[in-house]
């Protein structure tokens, strides 16, 4: 997506992403816009999950090597990946070399693998926990942004008896915010206005 009309380098985005170029691109271009495709939320929960103790930074500038490595989060290929070559993804220097979040990954694929096959989508299923629709917050400093909330408990609990793994409610509201679930955008944020259409495949 385009960056917002008019936006340059000295104008005010949200707090993180003011200092740094790679945040403000992803800031600018992705973060807080409604996701419907599955590869794409699949993607999100994958890295947000990667993150877990470590920068958001950390793990963005490693994404590309993370579609390579997991067959750019194709799901049904993911589930499919054998032992060995998880085995490989450890010795990548391009990815986050963590066994448990390595492995979680195939059985991410696997348990999203059930949660289309019950509920149709990944995207029918995580946009119905807001009701089809983002919910719009009304933060002005970012001392205001919760790090978790109740609904991000519940799809934590949810994703978790599905299966998942890497899915606390930290890390499950980073992705409601990353994924246009929850507009967290500040108020005085160039981007507050720009998330993109609201969803359309939600029941």
């Amino acid at each position: 997506m385009e960056m917002p009309a008019g936006a340059t380098d000295a104008v005010v985005r949200c707090h993180w992403a003011r200092d740094d170029a790679l945040l403000q691109r992803y800031h600018d271009a992705e973060w807080g816009r409604p996701l419907h495709d599955d590869r794409d939320l699949f993607e999100c929960l994958i890295l947000e999950g990667a993150q877990a103790g470590l920068s958001w930074r950390t793990v963005l500038v490693r994404r590309e090597h993370y579609r390579r490595a997991f067959h750019d989060f194709d799901i049904d290929r993911v589930a499919a990946m054998s032992d060995a070559e998880l085995a490989h993804c450890l010795l990548d220097p391009g990815l986050i070399r963590h066994r448990l979040k390595i492995e979680a990954t195939r059985r991410n694929a696997r348990a999203a693998q059930t949660l289309i096959a019950t509920h149709g989508s990944l995207d029918r299923f995580f946009w119905s926990f807001v009701g089809g629709r983002s919910i719009d917050q009304p933060w002005s400093h970012a001392a205001e942004v919760p790090a978790r909330t109740p609904l991000s408990d519940q799809l934590s609990k949810a994703l978790k008896r599905a299966g998942f793994g890497f899915v606390g409610s930290t890390i499950c509201y980073a992705f409601m915010q990353a994924v246009g679930m929850v507009n967290d955008h500040l108020q005085d944020c160039v981007c507050r206005q720009v998330q993109g259409p609201p969803p359309g495949s939600a029941p």
